[in-house]
């Protein structure tokens, strides 16, 4: 499955919905990689955290829009 910046993906095990940010090849281990980022409730404040997965290890979410739900392909 291929993944553009501003998709809203989920690791497949469960998790929170993230948000990709880039979508390439890790410089270290020339790998397909994609960098995410999601935010974390810590004490009152939200965090945003960030991490690259395997392509194959997220899926996409669906998106929410008005009344419509979307799925991006």
């Amino acid at each position: 499955m291929e993944f553009v910046p501003g998709d809203v993906a989920r690791l497949k095990s469960g998790g929170p919905s993230m948000t990709v940010e880039n979508v390439g090849q890790a410089a270290m281990t020339q790998e397909d990689t994609v960098w995410c980022v999601w935010f974390e409730k810590v004490g009152n404040k939200q965090i945003a955290q960030r991490e690259t997965f395997a392509p194959v290890t997220l899926e996409k979410k669906e998106r929410k829009v008005g009344q419509q739900r979307l799925v991006r392909t």
